[in-house]
């Protein structure tokens, strides 16, 4: 049987049972009750012949009055309506001075008087006397100080049944109502009951529960869901580890110190792919789906996935590759150039010879030993040559600058190379974008105890006005071409983390382009500098 019918019959069979209790106990309330109502009339009528003159004339005298007997029998027609079942008068002796049967006077009576004769009254007592089961109430005669007799009136047991049946249908009729209300109330219960949990049975439901924890802790990427009031329902730890901070369930996530992209996506409730975002010094792939059930929007769900590592080993192989097409440019040049001297030595022409070799001394610019002269870490010196291969490949010039000193070797080359690479290549695109020809970037390296200082300045035209403040920010950028902003906030992130910065120094003038300078705490070896 389904959980959802077994609640409905569980839920039923307490209506009834409390039902049921109920009529049990207000029919024997009930049933007191008239038996309290019943004695109290017989009472109302023993005293009003208790305390006529004639009654305790004859109840004194012991005789039998004809007058009485008549009166008794009178008050007892059945005829009449709700007469009483007897009236019976007695003496102190308990013999039968008045009764609705002739043959009965004379006679004592059939239950005890001794409490009525005791000058007590008898209330609402249940007995079975000589016309049969009857309330009954009994009350003394006095006569002074004295009783002389008592006086019984009943009535019979029937007309207490029929009342109290009476009564009792009418609450059986509220009593059924109720059951049907209640168990009208419990089906639509059940019914709400399985609209939530879509038909589901509890162990489904637990099922459920526990694929949701197996996946949700068992993928590798990070998975945030928000509801229609962009509250945090669900999250996972990679999560919370891709976006460096908690994400409490409940939240509201503009109380989030999270990236601007990821407010957006789940702002327009649009469908995202392959968003880039940066979060600390990670680069993450954000994608986000808006969830809708029958034309309702539920939330969204954001996926995120580390780029990170992927964007590092990229710009390292862009480098390893600038890097080795500058030489084999190179190799290329030097072969041509060989090839002219030897012909010129083999044609004897040695003075021409002479001149050339000066020549090409003269002209030749970014001498390798001239930044290993500088610069000793080989990462470092890597990437400059690389730049300034591709800064020439692009009609470019990249010089190092002349108070450039950096003796040691660094302990984070990646974030080295991401800090200096990203300046190095606004710098490249803002000179060659820039109206100043021949275009030029200039990076300094200064090295004080442990920190790397670093400044990259171009010919470029400088920042706008209008994006000096908001230039670190994730998403703004100076190129055209989309898929851009992301380099500057990145550089500034990699820094920060380590406990350093990266800031505009100079915007740029008429004179030259903008000016970035870098900060890199705890990144050369000790000893070096």
């Amino acid at each position: 049987m389904r959980f959802s019918r077994q609640i409905l019959l569980l839920q039923i069979g307490v209506v009834v049972l409390v039902v049921g209790l109920g009529v049990a106990l207000v029919g024997v309330m009930l049933r007191g009750t008239l038996t309290e109502q019943y004695g109290q009339r017989a009472l109302a009528i023993a005293r009003s012949f208790a305390t006529d003159p004639q009654v305790v004339a004859a109840a004194a005298a012991r005789k039998p009055n004809e007058n009485l007997e008549q009166w008794v029998r009178s008050y007892t027609d059945p005829a009449i309506k709700d007469s009483p079942l007897f009236v019976v008068v007695t003496d102190d002796k308990g013999i039968r001075i008045a009764h609705p049967l002739p043959a009965e006077v004379g006679k004592p009576v059939s239950t005890p008087a001794d409490e009525a004769l005791a000058g007590n009254n008898v209330v609402s007592a249940v007995e079975n006397g000589r016309l049969g089961l009857s309330v009954r109430s009994k009350t003394p005669i006095w006569q002074g100080d004295r009783v002389v007799g008592e006086v019984s009136v009943g009535f019979e047991i029937e007309d207490l049944t029929g009342d109290f049946d009476k009564l009792l249908l009418s609450i059986l009729g509220f009593a059924g109502g109720a059951l049907l209300l209640g168990a009208g109330a419990s089906a639509l219960l059940n019914r709400r009951l399985r609209r939530l949990t879509h038909g589901l049975e509890p162990h489904e439901l637990t099922e459920l529960l526990y694929e949701r924890e197996a996946v949700l802790h068992g993928i590798g990427e990070g998975m945030l869901a928000v509801d229609a009031d962009n509250k945090v329902t669900v999250r996972n730890d990679e999560a919370e580890r891709l976006l460096g901070t908690e994400l409490p369930v409940g939240a509201r996530l503009s109380e989030l110190e999270l990236s601007p992209r990821v407010h957006k996506a789940v702002h327009e409730g649009r469908p995202v792919d392959n968003l880039l975002a940066v979060a600390g010094n990670r680069v993450l792939v954000i994608n986000s789906r808006a969830v809708r059930r029958d034309d309702r929007d539920i939330g969204t769900v954001l996926t995120f996935r580390d780029r990170t590592d992927l964007d590092t080993l990229t710009r390292e192989l862009d480098g390893i590759r600038a890097l080795s097409d500058g030489l084999r440019a190179q190799r290329h040049e030097y072969a041509n150039r060989l090839h002219t001297l030897s012909g010129l030595l083999q044609l004897g022409h040695h003075a021409e010879a002479v001149d050339y070799l000066q020549t090409l001394t003269e002209t030749t610019s970014a001498r390798p030993s001239e930044v290993s002269d500088a610069v000793a870490d080989p990462y470092l010196q890597a990437l400059l040559l690389a730049k300034t291969e591709q800064a020439q490949e692009k009609g470019m010039t990249l010089t190092l600058s002349d108070d450039s000193w950096v003796p040691g070797t660094v302990t984070d080359p990646i974030a080295a190379n991401t800090v200096i690479g990203n300046l190095v290549d606004n710098a490249l695109h803002a000179a060659r974008m820039g109206p100043r020809r021949p275009a030029t970037v200039e990076v300094g390296l200064l090295a004080e105890g442990t920190t790397l200082h670093v400044s990259v300045v171009d010919s470029g035209a400088g920042v706008p006005e209008e994006l000096r403040d908001t230039v670190f920010d994730e998403g703004v950028s100076t190129k055209i071409a989309p898929g851009h902003g992301l380099g500057l906030a990145l550089t500034r992130q990699a820094a920060r983390a380590r406990g350093g910065d990266v800031w505009l120094a100079g915007a740029g003038n008429a004179e030259g382009g903008a000016l970035f300078v870098a900060k890199l705490p705890n990144i050369l070896r000790e000893g070096h500098a």
